[in-house]
């Protein structure tokens, strides 16, 4: 079962803690060896500039300062 959690530093060492709805799925234990896939997510920057409008080279304003 797929799941997403961030990593935390622990002394040298990073940590990831599996969620509870994968421990119940996966029925698992205290002390009990188990195999992990790490790949890193994939961060998506869409609307994260929300508010600041769309770029238009005809209206920008700092195109005489960089055409010099």
């Amino acid at each position: 079962m797929p799941a997403l959690t961030r990593t935390r530093a622990v002394g040298g060492s990073l940590i990831v803690t599996i969620p509870k709805k994968v421990v119940e799925s996966e029925g698992l234990e205290e002390n009990q060896l188990v195999e992990i896939e790490i790949r890193k997510k994939k961060i998506d920057g869409f609307g994260a500039l929300k508010g600041i409008g769309s770029y238009n080279r005809k209206e920008d304003r700092a195109r005489g300062q960089l055409d010099e």
